[in-house]
């Protein structure tokens, strides 16, 4: 598969290049941009992210881990100090807590390493202007729809437009 690259200077023209190639059904795009921006995730149709879910998991795993923890370790060597209970939930809190933020925060991180597929060696239609000020818009295709990619990205307003292999 080929791929067309088209760089962009303004959001308005990125924006209006996304919104063509998606109309057309030129092929999949991926769009780079400096800063997160609320419309160009609109307009590409950005799905929530999953990896809410692995934090979520975690944190639950991880309270449940420290709570079950403290309870077996004051089961196993007993301190009976005045006729109170063994297991005492309300000190354990502390220790189901930091477990809960510990495990959950590494949940989020492998989540993240998980579904953004990294480590990435080479992205594709990657410039490293694209971390700096300009947009760019990486449509895959097949060869022979390359020139017609490469027109709607040009009447979008590309300042540049280029084939990528």
């Amino acid at each position: 598969m080929a791929g067309v690259l088209g760089a962009f200077r303004e959001v308005d023209c990125t924006i209006a290049a996304i919104e063509a190639v998606k109309r057309g059904r030129l092929g999949d795009m991926t769009v780079f941009s400096p800063a997160p921006d609320p419309e160009i995730a609109a307009a590409i149709d950005a799905p929530e992210s999953v990896v809410r879910r692995f934090t979520l998991i975690g944190g639950l795993c991880g309270l449940t881990f420290g709570y079950w923890i403290a309870i077996w370790v004051s089961k196993y060597w007993s301190l009976v100090v005045g006729g109170k209970a063994i297991a005492s939930w309300i000190p354990y809190t502390i220790i189901g807590f930091e477990l809960m933020v510990l495990i959950g925060g590494l949940s989020t991180v492998a989540g993240l390493f998980i579904h953004a597929r990294l480590p990435k060696i080479t992205v594709a239609g990657y410039d490293p202007r694209f971390s700096e000020a300009e947009y760019g818009v990486y449509v895959e295709c097949a060869p022979e729809r390359a020139r017609d990619v490469a027109a709607v990205l040009r009447t979008s307003g590309a300042v540049e437009v280029r084939d990528e292999r």
